[in-house]
């Protein structure tokens, strides 16, 4: 059967390129030369199905006696009107708005678009850039949730204004990245979960959601831990810290109503959020008064000088805080929420300066954010002991001086000794402004990882949840865990928690790295806007060095936990580890150009032979790599 079948592909596919090479054009397909008619017929036996956005041209018989006209190269039609082909979509993979959409009641984030105006200068617009305000804002958040606090106030703690310059390149590694997500979202029109769906086989996808999904959890875990602590110290230690953990389950439905109200409305929130991050712990910098030269000098100098491991561990713990993976999905989703034609390569090209731009500023913001939580704990802080500060504390009555031991070790802070002490040295003040600026980082964070987690899921597994049932889920998984050590542990136990959150965020970091790399520079995915050889290079040598760090932060964890059977837990999950990472790592080094690694990799254009060839590599969708680049250069109307 299967020879015969092959035999009248043969016959359909020789008549049709005879006559497509005869004077009588019987017609125009979307889908150009002989590749896309052997999908045509192929696709009509049920072998391969096209993807619904993909239609093809009916044919249009021509008179015998009269010859084909070429295309306008300006309007793309033919010169008699009778056959109009027209560029829809830009990018090869991205689908038509689904007819349903505006009725799911659940559509996160995207019920709404914010149109873009018109403007008739050419250059720059301060009007476009403020309508492409909000995602980098969004985005910002995870650089300023309760996990990154910790690793600052530590930093300052323990290296003093040392390390500013690893917080500074973390932040601008971190720029880079986030770029290549936003340009994924505007160019394709789809999120990056959505993407690895397309892209990734069956089994490295699921295993893919797993880890994106563990990530999430451990973040929504470290804001849980921020919100308790806040409402703890707010309340003078009223609320206990379980109790804490139980408001954030109630407050997080609260605000998830904010979107509602309007997308813009919701962005102005979390704008005021961090606006309330400023202006907190810019109070607290102010109130110190940090040594300004050693802040430029830590800043500009890639040095430390009499550093040691724990402070190397610390630079190290910087890069894992900042570089978040879920952070990578969530900037190529909210890009999605304007109005862009990209049909028009023009606005693409627009859209991708004026997203960059804003992350800019956003990241810009957030890195001073940081930087003042650093300086005050480098410039008030560094050096001192335990003693040292349980005197000041017992000096200004305060209840908390039996938090820090009468010894001679150096002192060690968390986000909760950090506004035990800022009350301590500064007044109480201090220390209800630094819980204030707590919460408001928990909270932020909190909902941002709530539209994470909505659009990973959906994306991986196109599963359409509503946001309030994903929310009973993950903050459910993220809050019993967390509520156990409130009730049967002390506070040091629960912010002691962060450095576990840490390493598990850290070894996900490969999970969002590679594939984002891998999916933005493929020509057949991005097409002009496909990552360039600096890109590539520079982006590859980014992504193994942030892994190759992190990785290193994860091996010095684990062997201070001092454990026989932990070392041989780490071995062996390190192996299927490593093994899932070099399989991504593998297609990316495809994607980048290693040609001699594509063995299998990629379904080529099927040769008419008895058996079918299936790709075990990159995408199990066939129509996209049959179709190439094709798809996104000619389409019909709609």
């Amino acid at each position: 059967m299967a020879g015969k079948t092959n035999a009248g592909l043969s016959d359909n596919l020789n008549k049709e390129t005879i006559e497509l090479n005869g004077p009588a054009t019987p017609g125009i397909f979307t889908i150009s030369q002989t590749a896309s008619l052997f999908v045509y017929e192929t696709a009509n036996l049920g072998l391969f199905s096209f993807p619904e956005h993909i239609e093809i041209l009916p044919r249009v018989t021509m008179p015998p006696d009269q010859e084909p006209q070429p295309l306008d190269e300006e309007n793309h039609s033919l010169e008699n009107g009778e056959i109009q082909i027209v560029q829809t979509q830009y990018s090869s993979i991205s689908p038509p708005e689904s007819p349903e959409s505006a009725d799911e009641p659940f559509s996160t984030y995207f019920e709404e678009k914010v149109p873009i105006p018109e403007d008739s200068k050419p250059g720059f617009s301060f009007r476009k850039l403020w309508a492409f305000t909000g995602p980098g804002f969004l985005m910002s958040i995870a650089y300023l949730d309760p996990g990154n606090i910790e690793s600052d106030l530590q930093s300052g703690a323990k290296a003093g204004f040392k390390l500013l310059w690893v917080l500074m390149s973390a932040t601008i590694l971190g720029l880079l990245l986030q770029r290549l997500a936003a340009r994924l979202g505007v160019v394709t029109g789809m999120h990056l979960a959505e993407v690895c769906h397309r892209q990734y086989p069956a089994v490295p996808r699921i295993v893919l959601w797993l880890m994106v999904e563990l990530a999430i959890i451990g973040s929504d875990m470290q804001e849980v831990i921020g919100c308790a602590i806040a409402f703890n110290l707010l309340s003078a230690g009223r609320i206990p810290l379980w109790g804490g953990v139980l408001i954030t389950i109630v407050d997080t439905f609260v605000f998830l109503f904010l979107d509602k109200y309007g997308l813009r409305k919701l962005e102005a929130f979390f704008g005021f959020l961090i606006t309330i991050m400023a202006i907190t712990f810019g109070y607290e910098y102010v109130m110190v008064k940090p040594d300004q030269g050693e802040l430029l000098k830590g800043m500009f100098l890639p040095y430390c000088q009499g550093c040691g491991a724990p402070q190397l561990e610390q630079a190290v713990g910087i890069v894992g805080a900042v570089i978040m993976p879920h952070n990578i999905y969530l900037h190529s989703a909210l890009v999605k929420s304007r109005q862009i034609d990209r049909s028009k390569k023009s606005e693409v090209k627009e859209a991708n300066k004026y997203f960059f731009i804003e992350s800019c500023v956003a990241l810009f913001i957030s890195f001073l954010i940081n930087v003042f939580v650093v300086a005050v704990f480098a410039e008030a802080f560094y050096g001192r002991t335990n003693e040292e500060v349980h005197d000041v504390c017992t000096n200004s009555s305060s209840p908390y001086s039996n938090l820090f031991p009468l010894n001679n070790q150096t002192l060690e802070v968390d986000i909760y000794k950090g506004g035990v002490v800022l009350g301590c040295f500064f007044g109480p003040a201090a220390l209800y402004i630094w819980a204030v600026g707590i919460l408001a980082a928990g909270q932020s964070s909190t909902m941002t990882g709530t539209y994470s987690g909505q659009f990973v899921m959906e994306g991986f597994l196109n599963l359409k949840w509503s946001r309030f049932a994903r929310v009973f889920l993950t903050r459910s998984i993220a809050i019993i865990p967390t509520l156990l050590v409130a009730v049967f542990q002390d506070v040091q136990t629960l912010t002691g928690m962060n450095d576990f959150l840490n390493v598990l965020q850290s070894m996900q970091l490969p999970f969002a790295l590679i594939p984002i790399l891998t999916f933005t520079s493929l020509n057949s995915i991005m097409n002009d806007f496909a990552n360039g050889l600096l890109w590539k290079i520079g982006g590859g040598v980014v992504i193994l060095m942030v892994c190759c760090i992190n990785m290193y932060f994860v091996v010095v964890y684990v062997t201070s936990l001092g454990s026989v059977v932990l070392y041989v837990m780490a071995a062996l999950l390190s192996v299927a580890y490593l093994g899932f990472v070099g399989y991504l790592a593998w297609q990316c080094l495809i994607a980048l150009g290693v040609s001699c690694l594509d063995i299998g990799s990629r379904l080529t254009l099927p040769v008419l032979e008895e058996t079918n060839r299936y790709r075990v590599g990159l995408t199990g969708h066939s129509d996209l790599y049959l179709l190439n680049d094709v798809d996104s250069n000619m389409c019909v109307e709609r």
